[in-house]
């Protein structure tokens, strides 16, 4: 009787490469032992998110114990700086995020932020960073890139991504650029539902694609998936799940209409609904590594032993029941380790000499001011109404933001209040304002926007008060969409704590006079 064919790869083997291209997280902000046994079985990546991370100190002995378990690891965090920060998540970032950057347009500039948040990423023994975002924010209504873009303008886009790529890696920490082919023309979060872009080939050529082309000419390590659905390039499959997305426009030589790109594909949370909802997260990862993907990004929400079990199982299953070709998931884990082996030099006490002002610097440098007349600079305390939208999930809600914090340190005795939506509509704007001259009670005002384009109920509450008090000054913390409003208006590309810091110092006359 002739024996079945077998494959000549061991069980061990194919389960030892189905944890290898997982990229899982974990809760707490010591490494849980079921982790560090997987890390033992053939795991190469972890990641890392807000939840895990206390201090500086904390940081580097936890990615320490990880390493102890394997030496070639990837430690990846989703830290862009900006408004999605994971290093300074309760604090806020001591880096202005890419719109500041983009609104500089100093690439010099952009390469030295992103050089020292690297170091700083080094000192703590992170060597893959899911950023920079090279989303072109062509579509005003965005609702979940927004700051995290350069721009809307595809070449300053491409290079400052360049440039960030650039800087971050000078500091031996892989970038990975994101979310392919393009997020910014998107009216919906992934993180929620599925988006769908209209734009047909040859606009996805001229504006989507033009910064991931200079991220890969820059040598970027790895490139983020996005969970968008682009029918003119395949009707069927979102981005994350498209041979057509993947193999056939990321990896393909540039004579043939694609990017040429060789390193390390890596999708978005698999867990966001985009891909959850429909596909599951089993099929979802099966179907994201036949398509091309090397590295399964799951944790942000699922973070416990079971969804690695779950999905390493389901790629052997896969591989056996022949859905899934077995060299695929090998070149893949392949990919995975070769980062992991090439990055493990960034270690702590490494890389570039610290440039600990540069973020305020640039935030500085990101202000735009517009004066309605002559402005008297803040003396005395002030009242901020602080117009508070729902974060999204890639920025979380953990992170402070507005200017309220960083004027009461110059003006003690300043005090705040937080508006929402949700009180706008239960009270009436009549009433949401009146209650904040009653609670300023002839204090100079300070409104705090973030967005104030994307919401009616914001832009009508801020009318209300301007017509009012039209000596209010207005701090839009977003995408400055809406034209200047307020006695003196200050945009500040982001809600970073260096952009509100430098606002600050603005509305108290520690910068220069106005301009338009």
């Amino acid at each position: 009787m002739t024996p079945p064919v077998r494959s000549v790869r061991s069980a061990d083997t194919l389960t030892r490469d189905a944890l290898a291209v997982l990229q899982p997280g974990f809760t707490g902000t010591t490494a849980p032992e079921w982790l560090l046994r997987r890390l033992g079985e053939g795991l190469v990546s972890v990641g890392l998110f807000g939840r895990n991370v206390a201090d500086p100190a904390q940081l580097a002995a936890l990615t320490g114990r990880l390493r102890a378990e394997r030496e070639e690891l990837i430690v990846a965090i989703d830290e862009e700086g900006g408004d999605v920060t994971r290093l300074e998540v309760r604090g806020g970032s001591s880096f202005p995020g890419n719109h500041a950057l983009g609104a500089v347009d100093d690439t010099a500039l952009t390469r030295e932020v992103a050089r020292e948040l690297g170091r700083r990423l080094a000192d703590c023994g992170i060597n893959l960073n899911w950023a920079p975002s090279a989303d072109v924010n062509s579509n005003p209504a965005n609702p979940v890139i927004g700051v995290r873009s350069f721009g809307a303008d595809p070449q300053l886009v491409a290079r400052h991504t360049a440039a960030y790529v650039e800087g971050l890696q000078s500091a031996g920490v892989a970038a990975c650029t994101k979310h392919f082919p393009g997020h910014g023309d998107t009216a919906v979060d992934s993180h929620h539902d599925l988006p769908h872009i209209a734009a047909d080939l040859a606009t996805l050529q001229e504006r989507e694609l033009v910064p991931f082309r200079a991220a890969v000419a820059a040598g970027t390590r790895a490139v983020m998936s996005a969970h968008i659905l682009l029918p003119a390039l395949d009707g069927e499959h979102p981005a994350t799940l498209s041979p057509a997305a993947l193999h056939g426009l990321l990896r393909a030589p540039a004579t043939e209409g694609g990017l040429g790109f060789d390193g390390l594909i890596v999708t978005d949370g698999m867990e966001m609904q985009a891909i959850s909802a429909t596909y599951g997260i089993e099929r979802g990862s099966v179907l994201a590594l036949a398509a091309g993907a090397d590295a399964i990004c799951v944790g942000g929400g699922l973070a416990d032993e079971d969804i690695v079990l779950r999905l390493r199982d389901a790629l052997v299953r896969a591989v056996r029941d022949g859905e899934l070709p077995e060299q695929r998931l090998a070149d893949a884990a392949a990919r995975v380790r070769a980062l992991a082996g090439r990055t493990r030099n960034a270690e702590v006490g490494e890389g570039p000499a610290p440039a600990p002002g540069i973020g305020l610097t640039a935030a500085r440098r990101a202000l735009r001011l517009t004066a309605a007349g002559p402005y008297a600079p803040l003396a005395e305390p002030a009242y901020v109404a602080a117009f508070t939208p729902l974060a999204n999930i890639a920025v979380g809600d953990e992170t402070p933001w507005g200017v309220a914090a960083e004027l009461a340190r110059l003006l003690p005795g300043t005090e705040t209040a937080t508006c929402t939506g949700g009180a706008a509509a239960a009270a009436g704007t009549t009433a949401l304002v009146d209650g904040l001259l009653t609670a300023a009670a002839g204090r100079r005002l300070v409104a705090v926007v973030r967005d104030v384009h994307r919401h009616p109920w914001m832009a009508d509450a801020l009318h209300s008060l301007l017509a009012a008090r039209p000596d209010t000054a207005v701090v839009e913390m977003g995408v400055p969409q809406a034209p200047p409003q307020g006695a003196l208006h200050i945009a500040t590309h982001g809600a970073a704590r260096v952009c509100a810091q430098a606002a600050a110092e603005a509305l108290t006359g520690r910068r220069p006079s106005p301009r338009e």
